[in-house]
């Protein structure tokens, strides 16, 4: 045998290696790096949540489009989900490592924002922020900046089980006007407890991270409450936070208390009189119980005051150090656009709503079940900009999960979550702009 043969299987490994690096830097190139692809265009980098088939295809048509329309731009899609793909974003940007644009759920941008990781969008140009209005606009907006652009909007409303209304006697032509209306029906509809175990008046947001703060906090809003004033200090054991906890906690006692996903469940399964839920409820009853007997209501009132519900939102940022700023901005103007948002929101599940509030009025968002939740979003709020936004919501829902369970009254779980997010905020400073994205 030569003396060279022994080296052959080394000298394969090395070219097979080097060919493949050749083919992966021929696929891209465009992560932050400032190169173009092979074929000469810009590639850029896009992170987001619509992981789902349904939205991934309807995101896939509209990139498509866009790649038609702007023919020098690749787009390259990494899908994220929603268990743990806030953390790869944290440790992609700590890495240096981030793509060159990203989706943001609202109540996370404070915290990206306040970190120097995203770019001003207001200096990029090439958009108006006057399609939105300044609710939805908000969750985006850090130090006179706008570092998210609103993508889609959702929101809350009531689902009434009207054929277990009627069967307790309730009045099913006139909707709840107010939280009185409903309590005194579910206390009713308790009642059919006494034949069938298996029914229940209310549903109540139990000990549920990251959902039981959407239920209560339009309670609070509702009756004239709020988390922070407009100086930035705690406020949530207001008197009025602390009589629409009461009114929460006398509700659930007329119902049940579970988890979200439970409740869904029990109102799908047609034992549960009233439930705040989002859209995604009615495509469910649509495929599993299409035959139930129900409503959709704007969420009902404080006498005297106006119903505000909870909205969420979804939000595309750009990477402060990616070489392809004004590709992706371009990319982010073309995805909210009226017509690309709109198709977007027609491939979605229930009542998503493009956050172009323009487009309110189209015979799509106006359809029997859309309306409804169109109609909220005119009054519906997103959660304080703050970048410890997941501390303060830690304390709420800790407090309101002990008052559920008998362990406080209603002012004594409210003085905790006051002390908790006191802390949370650092005492009396509210500006946190030395946070890093990863801690």
């Amino acid at each position: 045998m030569p003396r060279y043969a022994r080296f052959l299987p080394l000298l394969v490994i090395l070219l097979v290696g080097f060919s493949t690096s050749l083919m992966l830097q021929g696929c891209g190139g465009g992560k932050g790096d400032g190169k173009p692809g092979a074929d000469g265009k810009t590639v850029i980098t896009f992170w987001h949540f619509q992981s789902e088939p349904g939205q991934k295809k309807a995101l896939m048509d509209r990139i498509k489009e866009f790649e038609d329309e702007n023919p020098t731009i690749h787009v390259e899609l990494q899908d994220l989900s929603w268990n743990d793909g806030k953390a790869k974003l944290m440790s992609a940007f700590n890495a240096s490592a981030a793509p060159d644009m990203l989706e943001l759920g609202s109540d996370w941008v404070a915290q990206f924002a306040a970190s120097g990781k995203l770019a001003d969008q207001l200096k990029l140009g090439g958009d108006s922020t006057g399609r939105f209005t300044e609710t939805i606009l908000a969750p985006g907006k850090w130090n006179n900046g706008v570092y998210a652009w609103p993508w889609t909007s959702d929101t809350r409303v009531l689902f009434v089980n009207q054929g277990l209304l009627a069967q307790a006697g309730v009045d099913t032509t006139k909707p709840d006007a107010t939280w009185d209306d409903v309590l005194n029906h579910a206390e009713m509809v308790q009642k059919l407890r006494a034949s069938d175990q298996g029914i229940y008046g209310f549903g109540a947001n139990g000990s549920d991270q990251h959902r039981l703060y959407k239920k209560i906090l339009p309670f609070f809003w509702s009756n004239g409450g709020d988390v922070l004033n407009s100086q930035g200090v705690p406020v949530i054991n207001s008197a009025e936070n602390v009589a629409a906890l009461e009114m929460y906690l006398s509700l659930a006692r007329a119902g049940f208390t579970d988890s979200q996903k439970g409740l869904d469940q029990l109102f799908v399964s047609g034992k549960l009189g009233y439930w705040i839920s989002g859209p995604w409820l009615v495509d469910r009853i649509a495929k599993d119980k299409p035959d139930l007997r129900y409503a959709l209501r704007t969420l009902p009132k404080f006498a005297g005051k106006d119903a505000v519900s909870f909205a969420g939102g979804e939000y595309l940022a750009i990477n402060g150090a990616s070489a392809h700023q004004q590709e992706a901005k371009k990319l982010i103007a073309f995805l909210t656009s009226p017509k690309q948002a709109l198709e977007f929101a027609k491939a979605l599940p229930g009542g998503t709503t493009p956050a172009d509030l323009s487009l309110a009025g189209d015979p799509f968002l106006q359809g029997p079940a859309r309306k409804v939740f169109t109609d909220q979003l005119r009054s519906s709020r997103m959660t304080p900009m703050h970048p410890k936004w997941l501390e303060m919501e830690k304390a709420i829902e800790d407090a309101v999960a002990e008052a559920l369970q008998g362990d406080k009254d209603a002012k004594a779980a409210l003085d905790q979550a006051q002390y908790g997010i006191t802390l949370a905020k650092g005492g009396n400073d509210s500006s946190g702009t030395g946070e890093e994205a990863g801690q």
